[in-house]
């Protein structure tokens, strides 16, 4: 009799949980319409991203809001990738407190990881008043900037990574950490987030949102620069002082607010000491002058001091120089003899020198973080790893840029135009790259594009040209992007022109394209065949590598800003 009662229990649980179940079912078929608003547009906004089940259980979790508007789920992504940044930032911090005193390479390397996940975060800032203080309308005009400050968190990130060394155990265990604590998530999140801003205008015409989804670039240029080519926004002190340096004798118009001399003769004797006076709340350009002189020292401009000019009397008269590498014990990043973090940073007419030669391994002459940035007649000198080209739009116009290994490196959109740039000779086992980009994601906008250069040896290296091998670049991460156009080759150029990073990595989904080069090493018949190379592409596809495509920003910064620094360019193809 027992056993029966067991028995009829069991089954009329099993009845209940049958009802319950159709109960359920029932209700989720006749959901809520706002549920099911929700789960349609989280749908649609995930459809492109490439980890759609962290999009939606990231997304899912808006509550509160009109669930048919697109623009509470960018703010929620946004704000996800916020929170992961603030959290991997805490990790570091107490990680620092902990390992800090133990190892000075792990300090070193944590103490970089705090300083670029505070300016992660202050990109994701400007993403959260973006979207914050704007309608749809006008976040999707800034669809460049926005991809920009998020794209510059991925390579904060993987900046933050790279400074740990994996041939140290203690270095190698605390970047495993991180990596599975927070800086995976770090970049994951951020990835999705920089999918769905790229699939803006298709999101929102599902939606069926009206909305003028022309591009930007057709209003402003007709909207917001004026007649000389100046953005509106631009001041009038700030336009006659960049259209003077158009000017021959311009050195005697542009009056600097300090003077820099190793004689005395200026305000200040270094050139840390005129950066350093960078008034604090100042408007405006900050024009610093530096005179004639070798300056041995290490600089940073912080991100405080935006929209410094800063100008000597001539690469080879101006010289900022330095020796700081990797093999003395330095982490790459700190290598820099100058390094610039500002947005807005135009320098003309100096040399930036790292003299370590090419047993000092990674010794970085420049590294450059900020935002809209221009380097003018300026010389970037150095071996492996000169020129750090580390985040947001760059522009380089009348440089020479010299090195050996991976020499213009980095995750940035980066254009060097009309510059010449000089492969120098090596270590007799070594080899020379160009470039190495480290795009990681396939939506950053980043990549290095070298447009209207000669490529040449320099005379060491011409009698041993052939024997020691020379490639356009190589693929530092899975979708390294770079495109050489219009520019001279020269012939010491290897015929397969481009070499792998290790084994197979990444040849299938880079993006390596050549177009209209000339001069014998620009010959592409004996080329790599990997999935990921182009050849030569077209003109049409060449466009978006053109300045005014490749480094546009939104309405407010001036989708032709390069234009309104009044320094000769071409934002179109030279020819």
């Amino acid at each position: 009799m027992k056993g029966k009662i067991i028995i009829s229990a069991v089954s009329l649980i099993l009845v209940v949980g049958v009802a319950i179940g159709i109960v359920v079912s029932v209700h989720n078929n006749n959901a809520d319409p706002e549920v099911q608003t929700q789960q349609r547009s989280v749908r649609t906004i995930c459809q492109n991203t490439d980890d759609q089940k962290l999009c939606h259980d990231t997304l899912s979790s808006v509550k509160g809001v009109d669930a048919a508007d697109p623009k509470a789920y960018i703010a929620t992504a946004v704000k996800a990738a916020s929170d992961s940044v603030i959290k991997a930032f805490n990790m570091s911090d107490r990680l620092t407190t902990e390992y800090g005193n133990k190892d000075h390479g792990i300090k070193m390397a944590l103490d970089d990881c705090k300083d670029l996940l505070q300016s992660a975060m202050q990109s994701l800032d400007l993403s959260t008043t973006l979207v914050r203080d704007n309608n749809i309308q006008g976040v999707h005009n800034q669809i460049p900037d926005f991809r920009n400050w998020l794209g510059a968190v991925i390579s904060y990130q993987q900046a933050c990574m790279e400074g740990f060394d994996n041939d140290k155990d203690g270095e190698k265990q605390i970047k495993e950490q991180l990596h599975t604590e927070s800086m995976d998530h770090v970049q994951r999140i951020t990835a999705i987030t920089l999918d769905i801003v790229t699939s803006m205008t298709k999101i929102l015409e599902q939606f069926n949102l009206k909305l003028d989804l022309k591009p930007a670039s057709r209003r402003l240029l007709s909207e917001d620069v004026d007649n000389e080519g100046y953005p509106s926004w631009f001041s009038a002190s700030d336009r006659k002082l960049l259209s003077g340096l158009q000017r021959r004798g311009w050195r005697s118009r542009v009056k600097p607010n300090v003077v820099v001399a190793k004689d005395g003769s200026g305000q200040f004797k270094s050139v840390e000491a005129a950066i350093a006076s960078y008034p604090k709340g100042f408007k405006g350009r900050y024009v610093i002058y530096v005179k004639a002189g070798v300056y041995n020292e290490y600089i940073t401009v912080p991100k405080s001091a935006a929209n410094i000019l800063m100008y000597g009397d001539g690469p080879t008269k101006t010289i900022i120089t330095g020796r700081k590498n990797f093999a003395d014990g330095v982490k790459t990043m700190q290598t820099a003899t100058f390094a610039n973090q500002a947005p807005g940073f135009i320098a003309k007419a100096i040399t930036f020198e790292n003299t370590a030669g090419p047993n000092g391994h990674q010794a970085v002459a420049l590294r450059n973080q900020g935002d809209q940035s221009a380097f003018v007649g300026c010389h970037i000198l150095g071996y492996q790893d000169t020129l750090y080209v580390q985040t947001n739009r760059q522009f380089y116009r009348n440089c020479v840029i010299s090195g050996t290994i991976d020499f213009i490196f980095g995750t940035s959109p980066t254009l060097i135009q009309h510059s010449i740039i000089v492969v120098r000779k090596p270590n007799d086992n070594q080899f020379n790259t160009v470039t190495a980009d480290g795009t990681p994601t396939k939506n950053m906008p980043t990549g290095i594009v070298i447009q209207d250069c000669e490529i040449v040896p320099e005379a060491a290296l011409f009698p041993v040209r052939f024997k020691i091998k020379s490639y356009l670049g190589r693929p530092w991460k899975e979708y390294s992007r770079t495109v050489v156009m219009e520019s001279t080759l020269g012939d010491f150029i290897h015929p397969e022109g481009w070499f792998p990073w290790a084994g197979s990595f990444a040849l299938d989904t880079l993006y390596y394209a050549e177009h209209a080069n000339t001069g014998p090493g620009a010959n592409t018949a004996g080329r790599i065949k990997w999935k990921g190379y182009r050849g030569v592409i077209s003109r049409a596809e060449a466009t978006q590598f053109t300045a005014g495509e490749f480094l546009k920003a939104g309405p407010r910064s001036g989708l032709d800003w390069i234009k309104a620094l009044h320094v000769p360019h071409y934002l179109g193809f030279k020819h």
